[in-house]
């Protein structure tokens, strides 16, 4: 059988933006996706992404990925952030067995994996499998899943904890039909209103054996898939991809101040904001700022990925892709501040493009991977310490 075509996902994505940009105003109003917009990028294959090929899936290059967050951002950043998070979700797929990971995603051409972060997940040994209780917040693009992953620590029948050979207890990762949970609606925040991030719960759920896999497919033995983007860890690629929706978001701002100076007046002055020193500083320093963090950032991730290829990631190119996350988030940041800020109260009104994008912004850099603390970590690894994060 000949191998299907691929796609190009970068071309689809930039074919999309402006489709996805006058959705924005309905996203907000939402707190969600909408269901032709869905549609869309499921028929532009972008929650394929990183889903293997032996599913079905596109498989496509690390930087290739990244470069379609950062352009769905430009665009949307929630409906970069829901891309980029389910994403990320489906290489788990590379440790399932052949049968379930084949029921998740061949099977079902529109099934979406999500999760949230690991909380209080407990799975009690079960006849034939477990059952599993617990509530997981933070569950982006959980509104477009068709299935759900509970991370939890393994318990026996007599309640006492399973443990590994070294006497740590033991976490599993299970997948479980989205259907099977109970959704709470919770997602009224500041920023990323779209990503319609809810809390789900399960409770004394069944989960087959099968249906279990390693915590968060770290382990290296379960590992089926061989291609180099599934060398990484699920850190190592949601660290990519929430700073590149930060610079998408970063972009787009940077861009639409530059259209506004170039037509604005403020009041009580004479002449336009493009003409104001201070300005043209603040846009030149702004610019240089975000094409250095964006060249350091790319570079970064081509080192590792070219690493990935030939089998053979160094832990110095782990952290300097690190470095290049976090100093793009943090850059990011900045730089949007800097243009909500120069534009003035024209920046405030809802239909402007501004006080959205500030406000996704700063909901991006409270996520734990675009934190300040990351650069704990990484100076620990350049004074000779042990950088003590899984996020590395």
């Amino acid at each position: 059988m000949a191998e299907r075509v691929r796609t190009d996902c970068l071309a689809n994505a930039r074919a999309l933006a402006p489709l996805i940009a006058a959705a924005a105003p309905r996203i907000e109003a939402a707190r969600g996706l909408p269901s032709d917009l869905v549609d869309a990028l499921h028929e532009a294959r972008l929650f394929r992404m990183l889903v293997p090929r032996s599913l079905g899936g596109e498989e496509i290059s690390l930087i290739e990925y990244v470069q379609v967050i950062e352009e769905i951002a430009k665009a949307d950043a929630s409906t970069a952030w829901c891309i980029g998070q389910t994403s990320v979700c489906s290489t788990i797929s590379k440790a399932m067995k052949p049968h379930i990971a084949k029921e998740i995603f061949e099977n079902n051409p529109r099934g979406v994996l999500a999760w949230g972060p690991s909380g209080n997940g407990k799975a009690i040994a079960d006849a034939g499998g477990f059952r599993v209780s617990g509530v997981w917040p933070f569950a982006s693009g959980s509104r477009q899943a068709t299935w759900l992953a509970a991370h939890c620590v393994v318990y026996e029948r007599d309640g006492e904890p399973r443990r590994d050979a070294g006497g740590k207890p033991v976490q599993k990762t299970f997948v479980v039909p989205r259907e099977r949970a109970a959704i709470d609606d919770v997602w009224h925040v500041i920023g990323l209103k779209g990503t319609g991030s809810d809390t789900y719960t399960f409770t004394d759920t069944p989960v087959p054996e099968d249906y279990a896999i390693g915590y968060h497919a770290l382990d290296p033995s379960e590992r089926r898939e061989h291609g180099p983007l599934y060398a990484f860890t699920i850190y190592q690629l949601f660290g990519a991809s929430f700073p590149a929706v930060a610079l998408g978001i970063a972009r787009a701002a940077l861009d639409a101040f530059c259209a506004l100076a170039q037509k604005k007046t403020p009041m009580g002055q004479t002449v336009m904001l493009r003409d104001n020193p201070v300005v043209q500083s603040q846009v030149g320093v702004a610019q240089s700022q975000l094409a250095a963090a964006r060249a350091f950032f790319f570079d970064a991730l081509g080192e590792i990925w070219r690493a990935a290829q030939s089998g053979a990631i160094t832990m110095d190119q782990r952290v300097r892709l690190r470095m290049g996350c976090i100093n793009l988030s943090q850059q990011a940041r900045q730089i949007v501040e800097t243009a909500y800020l120069a534009a003035g109260a024209t920046a405030v009104f809802e239909s402007n493009p501004f006080e959205r994008r500030l406000r996704d912004v700063h909901a991006v850099s409270q996520q734990a991977q675009s934190q300040f603390s990351i650069y704990e970590a990484v100076g620990r690894h350049f004074l000779g310490l042990p950088h003590g994060s899984r996020l590395i």
